[in-house]
């Protein structure tokens, strides 16, 4: 029997199970990169206004860090493309990244993939499915990318260009998450070290683009990311740099068939270790299983959010010289912030953090998913642990969790913007900034508890909320999208700290939400069917 038989029947299986999820993502891919396109033409309609758009983004070390530079100041496509770009091919590389892990590793955890290896299906046939959608998904998404940009009036070779790298960087994505779902048997850590790949490949990007004078401009061909900003569409058109992301993709996918198929079924190239013979005594609540069973994940986002407070506090001292003029400030505005100078880049970064604290809060709550799917949850609740006290524990690990990271962001922001700016009080206004994010992320946990109590599968709900936040918070305004449009977001009623007044009633109100959505979904938790 061939090695890939039965790859298309699960390639059939897999874009069954992903049939809502595949069109949705790429739907909002390709709107928003489309609708932005446009927009951004619309807001600066001439010549004059796209150059000094350009001039004040590309002073800006901060802007420079989170989105790369424009290359071409009177390219009107460049302008266009530079937000939504770099956000468009993380999304693509990060959504790539995860399908190939769901549909490999995840299903060789659950024990789903055993039960067909025992029909004609080929030891390379599960990667190679999850690959073949994966990979498919970045084309198409990269396709009708290209198509939208064009449709809004841009250059078609640049437009296809663009297209191409967003497809090039979804197939490296997926070349992450074929091999991190060989090196470890959990699919949560597989896509956690895939997605950190892809992070790390930002970050080194955005050190070397945020240094004064092109100091480390070397460093960006050190990323991938990197590699694909020196497609420059729209500034240049080159199409050389895709050749380097993509052998590295063929590269990384070779290495991934060569430990498939060198590895034990259901084994990794990083064993797990083996526990203790006797559990400690904390161990004997729910509450202490639920921290066991999640501080190797919370380890590394607390080192992730001190590295990025301290890049966040260090750039917050060149901020000044970016937002001094009239003209810096309203453009500033019109991406998103408020206010001015070191306040106004601080609020946007702690916005991002905020978002991020999501991200983590939500997956750490709705581990409780993974347990009730895997069977472990029936054990715990068939012994005098009741429901409330099980879902409990992991709402009350995702909340206090939570705040820690926040603390973690604003401690180390704060101690290295206070240093800076030569403030020593700026610590406490970056602290506080930090932590008032708290209610916002409440929020968004507790529509997925309150999703996941009523049924199961509708812990997604926090995912789909998070993401149209996202959207709304991001895009909102370049987008002209109507205000109560936007203030749907509980992000959007945060006090933007520091420098805007704090009010303690939008606060008030998102608690309140946040606790209401926490009792819904206790309660209904309470009333169905564990699930499998």
């Amino acid at each position: 029997m061939s090695s890939f038989a039965g790859t298309r029947a699960l390639v059939r299986l897999a874009l069954r199970r992903d049939r809502v999820i595949l069109p949705v993502f790429l739907a909002v891919v390709v709107l928003m990169v489309a609708s932005g396109a446009s927009a951004t033409i619309a807001l600066y309609p001439d010549a004059a206004s796209r150059s000094q758009a350009v001039t004040l983004i590309n002073s800006a070390a901060s802007t420079l860090a989170m989105y790369g530079p424009i290359r071409d100041p009177n390219s009107i496509g460049a302008l266009s493309i530079f937000k939504l770009g770099m956000m468009g091919v993380l999304a693509v590389a990060v959504f790539a990244a995860r399908i190939v892990v769901r549909h490999t590793r995840a299903e060789e955890e659950t024990g789903r993939l055993e039960l067909l290896g025992a029909a004609v299906v080929g030891r390379r046939a599960p990667l190679t499915a999850g690959a073949i959608v994966s990979v498919g998904a970045s084309v198409v998404a990269g396709l009708l990318s290209a198509a939208g940009l064009f449709a809004a009036g841009l250059p078609g070779t640049g437009s296809a260009l663009f297209g191409a790298g967003m497809a090039a960087v979804g197939i490296l994505g997926a070349a992450f998450g074929a091999v991190a779902a060989q090196i470890t048997m959990s699919a949560r850590a597989a896509a956690g070290i895939a997605t950190a790949a892809i992070a790390v490949a930002y970050a080194v990007r955005g050190v070397a683009d945020a240094a004064p004078d092109g100091a480390l401009a070397w460093l960006s061909w050190c990323s991938p990311l990197g590699w694909w900003q020196q497609i420059r569409p729209y500034a240049g058109d080159r199409a050389w740099p895709l050749a380097l992301i993509v052998a590295l993709a063929v590269v990384l996918l070779a290495a991934a068939y060569a430990l498939a198929t060198r590895r034990d079924f259901a084994g990794s190239l990083v064993a797990d270790r083996a526990g203790r013979a006797g559990g400690a005594r904390w161990l004997r609540s729910p509450l202490g299983l639920v921290w066991r069973l999640q501080r190797g994940s919370f380890a590394v986002w607390v080192a992730s959010f001190a590295v990025v407070g301290v890049v966040f506090g260090s750039l917050s001292g060149s901020a000044g010289d970016f937002l001094d003029s009239p003209g810096a400030r309203d453009l500033f505005e019109k991406f998103g912030g408020v206010g001015f100078v070191t306040d106004a880049f601080l609020s946007v970064e702690m916005a991002f953090v905020g978002i991020a604290a999501a991200v983590f809060g939500l997956q750490s709550a709705l581990r409780a998913r993974a347990e009730e799917t895997s069977l472990r949850a029936e054990p715990v609740l068939a012994t005098a642990t009741t429901r409330v006290r099980w879902l409990g524990a992991h709402l009350v690990a995702a909340l206090v969790a939570t705040v820690a990271l926040l603390v973690v962001v604003g401690v180390t922001a704060g101690l290295t913007s206070a240093a800076s700016v030569d403030t020593p009080h700026q610590f406490w206004r970056v602290l506080t900034a930090g932590l008032i994010q708290a209610p916002a992320v409440f929020v968004v946990i507790g529509i997925g508890i309150a999703g996941f109590g009523i049924a199961g599968r509708l812990g997604v709900s926090g995912w789909v909320a998070l993401s149209t936040f996202v959207i709304l918070g991001e895009f909102g305004r370049l987008l002209s999208l109507p205000q109560w449009l936007i203030d749907l977001s509980p992000f959007a009623h945060t006090p933007r700290l520091p420098g805007a007044p704090l009010s303690w009633i939008p606060v008030a109100w998102l608690a309140a939400i946040a606790l209401g959505l926490f009792g819904v979904g206790l309660a209904r938790f309470r009333a169905r069917d564990v699930s499998s």
